[in-house]
């Protein structure tokens, strides 16, 4: 089964994220963790990233392929942060369908600007300006709406409330993937 998890930075993906992985054993891919280690040694990338700026479809796509070629793994996979656009999200369902799999499930955690801006700010990163949050949730906004609209016409997308408490939220989510898991 693999899941393309959905929320504006801050939302909490990664810790829901972690926490299903840890009960369900799948493999945890967060774009941004990934393209921050890539940036180490890649000046412009890290600039780029730094201004709150995407990284463009071809590119990052091909650092997807080559992660996941590397490790041979396609299946029982976590996916946050990826994709971001419907451009990467049709790579990425057909190269799922190359490898036989698919994506199964589409979960959205929902939060406020105001909390979403709270919450960043809180974790103190160098890349989490005012400015750049912004930028980042304009960039989410206009694209996301797009992009889950798109993958609605291949699979189920559910939203779940994402400012309540983690382990209300946890529940939540392992009920629903539970559901899709036993059909």
């Amino acid at each position: 089964m693999n899941i393309v998890l959905f929320g504006p930075q801050g939302s909490g993906k990664g810790t829901q994220a972690l926490l299903l992985c840890q009960k369900f054993g799948f493999f945890y891919f967060e774009s941004g963790a990934y393209l921050r280690k890539i940036a180490e040694t890649h000046p412009s990338l890290k600039k780029s990233l730094d201004e709150g700026n995407l990284v463009p479809d071809k590119e990052m796509t091909s650092y997807l392929t080559a992660f996941f070629d590397e490790k041979n793994l396609y299946d029982d996979i976590l996916f946050d942060g990826f994709p971001r656009t419907v451009e990467q999200y049709r790579f990425l369902k057909n190269w799922l369908v190359e490898k036989q799999v698919k994506i199964d499930l589409g979960l959205v955690l929902e939060i406020s600007e105001e909390e979403t801006i709270k919450r960043l700010l809180l974790r103190k990163r160098d890349d989490d300006t005012s400015e750049a949050i912004k930028k980042r949730l304009s960039l989410y906004r206009n694209r996301t709406e797009i992009l889950i609209n798109e993958i609605k016409k291949d699979t189920k997308i559910i939203e779940v409330d994402g400012e309540r408490s983690i382990e209300d939220i946890q529940k939540d989510l392992i009920y629903i993937v539970e559901n899709v898991i036993n059909g």
